[in-house]
């Protein structure tokens, strides 16, 4: 008795589901647009993202032009948003603020745009083209909201997005001087200096930039070795002048003695 009665349950839950799902088919192919628009703002409501797509998506074309144009557009970037489905979410953003530039909406779109990009950011290892979109858009949003509701959480973002570009660059910079491309590192360690000056492994970087301009100054031809040197004495004394008593600092003074031995042919 007991499996009859579960094998009548199972049937009704397959019927209806069925029954659901034919008259959500036919609603996607009937033309009553209004009907559509209402129950996908319902199914937005409720947080049913995957079934409300479809039906924005077909709406779109009709009420472009139109009032609801806008909300649809809302819409779609937040179904996306709310799926994780994040590049197509930043480009209904994206669309929702060049359309719509005094939308009510249109903090919230700059904002989103910046987070979708931000949620694409992969480990610093990769390529980095997603990082410095979302630190653009997060940048972006600051100029246009320097007082807006989403300040502190853009700012966090673009700290951690940085240490991202800080780690890479880093790394590629560290790599170079491992495998003995001295001057590629001194140029690639400068350079990440330059454009990242309160990076944490600055003290680091500092001191392989006097490790690689000495090597790169011993392993000189003679027209150039004179000007190298200076070089590697003038990028001790950054060091020194910085981290009087940094970790490094018997190291660079160990390079300098060197430094001060070699000679000019």
């Amino acid at each position: 008795m007991k499996i009859q009665l579960k094998n009548i349950l199972c049937a009704l839950v397959i019927f209806m589901t069925l029954s659901c799902q034919s008259e959500f088919q036919k609603l996607i192919k009937s033309t009553d647009y209004e009907k559509q628009y209402e129950v996908a703002v319902d199914l937005f409501g409720r947080q049913q993202y995957l079934k409300a797509l479809p039906i924005f998506e077909q709406l779109m074309p009709v009420y472009r032009l139109t009032e609801k144009g806008e909300m649809i557009t809302y819409y779609l970037a937040k179904s996306y948003y709310g799926e994780k489905d994040y590049l197509m979410a930043a480009h209904y953003f994206e669309r929702l603020a060049v359309s719509y530039p005094y939308s009510d909406y249109f903090e919230e779109a700059l904002f989103s745009i910046a987070m979708s990009y931000a949620y694409n950011s992969p480990a610093y290892t990769l390529d980095q083209t997603y990082t410095k979109k979302a630190i653009n858009s997060f940048y972006t949003y600051l100029n246009r909201f320097p007082n807006g509701k989403f300040v502190k959480e853009s700012n966090e973002n673009l700290r951690t997005l940085r240490g991202k570009l800080e780690q890479k660059a880093f790394s590629i910079s560290k790599q170079y001087h491992s495998l003995s491309q001295y001057k590629a590192a001194v140029v690639s360690l400068k350079n990440t200096l330059r454009e990242f000056p309160d990076i944490a492994q600055r003290e680091e970087m500092l001191y392989l930039i006097v490790d690689a301009s000495y090597n790169l100054a011993l392993h000189s031809v003679e027209s150039k070795k004179e000007d190298r040197i200076e070089m590697a004495k003038s990028d001790y004394v950054a060091y020194t002048e910085e981290f009087p008593n940094g970790k490094w600092i018997k190291d660079v003074q160990r390079i300098y003695n060197q430094l001060q031995k070699m000679k000019v042919n």
